[in-house]
């Protein structure tokens, strides 16, 4: 006769809970990291103080100052940086304290003030000073040719081949491909037309020997726009014009972002367009070889006013394109922080889909770079912005102190709770420790993946939480421990005691932990700093005990009663019907009932 199909099979819990824990094991392993990795407190890191800038030094409103600390955390959540603190200091200054060595990247990216604007292009030349009459821009000549391929180089005119003009290779930070294709019907026709004349970028760029025509200001009625134009000089400083970043200029002069192969490029950019506010959503995006882009790109999804404003523009430079395939005005600037991160040509048709995207050179907008400028296009620009006031490195002595005498504090613990267990349940006990080295190893592994994958940091109190769990881990064998002694007093088979005490613990026990998880979430939510990592170490625990009372506690006790030591009630199982029956009877002052043996 076929045995039952509801039996308990603990072997394959048991199976399934090891595949579990190999998997686990296996995922740290390919990550390359087998330890986790430590917070502020234990591994130092870097503290950086950032100092608003105001109009003639006056406080920043409080409003905008607590806006950038709430920009500056979402921006440090978004890369992924456990343990990361941002607090308001004063009235004009913002303390970052970043954990782990080698933050500079971090610390620079939440600093960054990321005012996106769309601007209009209406003139292009070399990065150099120039005087009136010898500025190398673009003109009617192969020079202007030249400047063409220099200025909006785009590989979505000939993306089959990139070989096709020498000048494919974008000379700024980065070239939008999105941007050069219309949203509804691209053009069939993919020729090189947007950069006419090919031959004449062959010539050495930025060369000094080569004259230039005359600069055309076509459109430009801002005399001093013009001469800070004339003057500026792209190859030294920070690259970004005085008053380039401000969206209020009707004209501004602005330095491309990034030198490329030796050249960078300078431009007088119209009235804003469309402004970073109007993005509804920034993401990164991996290399498409289907759709020609070589580099990572940053796709940027507008609202509907931004999705509007930008179907304008990029109407407006089709039209320059159409009655001049070399004008500047065909380009569409996108501005971040002052500097020209990309400026292509709109040669297919206006973009009124509301979305685009940013990309670049292989070499330099790369996965990382692409995430990052994702990451703070995402959140929105600051209200202010900061200077580095200070910047200092934090050493970990102290916290490695405290977390020598909170291990030590873990350690007494662990070991009382151990001599407990094996005093009062005897072989019951070695359950119960089991079942916290069980725990403990899929914690710390849990640990360290999340510390590779999430940038998870362990810190004391995080620590603190782990150790507070054990108590929590403890209470759900003893629950289930406790009931299955009442049932063996009341005098049932060992076998039937351990599954009807499941059923009447694992309510208990999933109650109990649910209670503990909601508290620990809404910690977690409503709290800051060193109680939100107490709060997240206490949630993650409190799942893992589900998992391992579940998967290993249970069906071992299962296992264990089927062997003659435990099954028959030896005295030193901690399942001895007789001796829990006396203790039962002592204890209430009646006389002792006589028992017999515990049958399998």
């Amino acid at each position: 006769m076929a045995p039952p199909s509801n039996v308990p099979k603990p072997g394959r819990t048991l199976l399934a809970l090891l595949v579990i824990m190999v998997v686990l094991a296996c995922v740290a392993v390919l990550q390359g990291r087998t330890t986790p990795k430590l917070g502020l407190d234990l591994a130092g890191g870097t503290t950086v103080t950032l100092t608003a800038k105001t109009e003639k030094g006056k406080n920043p409103p409080a409003s905008q100052m607590n806006q950038a600390v709430k920009i500056m955390t979402q921006r440090v959540n978004g890369l992924g940086v456990s343990d990361a603190e941002v607090a308001k200091q004063g009235s004009n200054n913002i303390v970052v304290n970043v954990p782990g060595e080698g933050q500079g990247r971090v610390v620079s990216l939440i600093g960054t003030t990321a005012k996106l604007q769309f601007r209009q292009v209406f003139a292009v030349a070399d990065g150099k000073p120039t005087t009136a009459g010898a500025a190398p821009a673009p003109s009617a000549s192969p020079s202007k040719g030249k400047e063409k391929d220099k200025a909006s180089p785009s590989p979505s005119a000939s993306p089959s081949s990139s070989a096709a003009s020498p000048s494919a290779t974008p000379r700024g930070r980065a070239l939008s491909q999105a941007l050069t294709a219309p949203t509804p019907t691209p053009s069939g026709s993919g020729s090189p037309s947007a950069t006419p004349s090919a031959a004449p970028s062959g010539l050495p760029t930025g060369s000094p020997q080569q004259p230039a025509p005359q600069q055309d200001y076509t459109g430009i009625d801002d005399k001093a726009v013009i001469k800070q134009f004339e003057s500026l000089n792209c190859y030294t400083g920070d690259k970004r014009a005085p008053g380039s970043n401000d969206p209020n200029r009707k004209w501004v002069a602005a330095c491309d972002q990034k030198e490329e192969n030796g050249q960078v490029t300078k431009y007088i950019l119209g009235p804003v367009r469309v402004l970073g506010e109007n993005v509804d959503g920034a993401s990164a995006m991996p290399p498409d070889a289907q759709q020609g882009q070589a580099s990572w790109s940053v796709s940027l999804k507008f609202d509907g006013k931004g999705g509007r404003q930008f179907g304008d523009v990029t109407t407006e430079a089709y039209r320059a394109y159409q009655q001049n395939p070399s004008s500047p005005q065909s380009q569409i600037a996108i501005v971040l922080d002052g500097q020209v991160v990309s400026a292509p040509s709109i040669n297919r048709g206006a973009i009124t889909g509301g979305t685009a995207s940013i990309d670049g050179p292989p070499d330099s907008f790369n996965q990382r770079y692409a995430a990052d400028l994702a990451n703070v296009l995402k959140y929105g620009a600051l209200p202010l912005e900061f200077t580095q006031s200070s910047i200092d490195e934090v050493s970990s002595t102290l916290g490695a102190d405290q977390l020598e005498g909170g291990l030590i504090a873990g350690a007494i613990g662990l070991g009382l709770v151990v001599l407990y267990c094996m005093l009062y349940y005897r072989g019951l006990g070695l359950v119960a420790v089991s079942s916290l080295i069980v725990a403990s190893a899929i914690t710390y592994v849990s640990v360290v993946i999340l510390g590779e994958g999430m940038g998870f940091r362990l810190s004391l109190p995080h620590i603190i939480g782990l150790i507070v769990s054990i108590g929590i881990t403890a209470d759900s064998f003893i629950v289930y421990f406790e009931r299955l002694r009442d049932e063996l007093r009341a005098g049932r088979k060992l076998r039937s005691s351990v599954e009807n005490a499941w059923k009447r613990a694992r309510r208990t026990i999933l109650v109990a932990d649910a209670v503990t998880f909601l508290a620990a979430l809404v910690l977690y939510f409503l709290a800051v700093g060193g109680v939100r990592g107490f709060a997240f170490a206490m949630g993650l625990t409190t799942l893992i005990d589900v998992i391992v009372v579940f998967f290993f506690t249970k069906p071992m006790v299962a296992l264990l009663s089927r062997t003659e030591f435990f099954g028959r009630g030896h005295p030193l199982s901690g399942l001895d019907a007789k001796r829990l029956r006396r203790t039962t009877q002592n204890a209430s002052g009646g006389p002792a009932a006589r028992t017999t043996s515990q049958e399998v």
